[in-house]
């Protein structure tokens, strides 16, 4: 098994797990041993699942302006959160790979491979809410239709995106590719770097 058929092993066991009880508040229970690259995959995962429902729910046309101001901090939470796991992930690899020199001739991906996983993180849970469509029941025969031919360009997606991420992996255990990782910056978190609280500062 390839790494990135591992990491959608467990993303698919997150998503399986999630909706066991189908609830954004359902309390996470990570499987795996604090710290290891199984650990932070299912822990990246989970927050992706949560979100993906919490957005689910803010798009909601009915819903009460209150609870929708509520759902909105809980997103920008959890994108702060899906951050730091990525970061946390290319850390592993940083620390996995950091014996490597790099060959004069190496390169720069254009994403470190934790933002690639990231990728696929989001592409399993496509993949399992399309799938959900073509099951459903009481969907039209042209809904189902159109859902089965989404779904095959999105498995297509998944394997070329696992090469890629296969590949850059293997190239950076080889010296052809290094890592260069950017420690984000979430600016809307942050009173210092959001204009609106730091003006709402100096005004009060």
């Amino acid at each position: 098994m390839s790494f990135s058929e591992y990491c959608t092993a467990i993303f698919n066991q997150s998503i399986s797990n999630y909706h066991v009880e189908d609830d954004v508040d359902a309390k996470i229970v990570n499987p795996f041993t604090a710290g290891s690259i199984d650990f932070l995959l299912y822990q990246k995962n989970w927050i992706d699942t949560v979100q993906w429902h919490l957005e689910d729910i803010i798009r909601n046309p009915a819903i009460n302006p209150a609870e929708a101001l509520i759902i909105k901090r809980r997103i920008d939470q959890s994108n702060q959160e899906r951050t730091d796991m990525v970061e946390y992930i290319d850390s592993y690899f940083l620390e996995k790979y950091k014996t490597v020199i790099p060959e004069a001739t190496a390169s720069i991906n254009t994403e470190s491979p934790a933002w690639a996983i990231d990728r696929l993180s989001i592409l399993a849970l496509k993949i399992f809410h399309m799938q959900a469509e073509v099951n459903r029941p009481d969907a039209a025969i042209t809904h189902k239709a159109a859902c089965t031919a989404k779904l095959a360009i999105l498995l297509e997606q998944q394997k070329d995106l696992s090469a890629a991420i296969d590949a850059l992996l293997e190239d950076i255990a080889a010296g052809k590719k290094y890592m260069k990782v950017y420690r984000q910056m979430k600016m809307y978190n942050d009173p210092s770097l959001n204009p609106v609280l730091y003006q709402q500062q100096t005004a009060g």
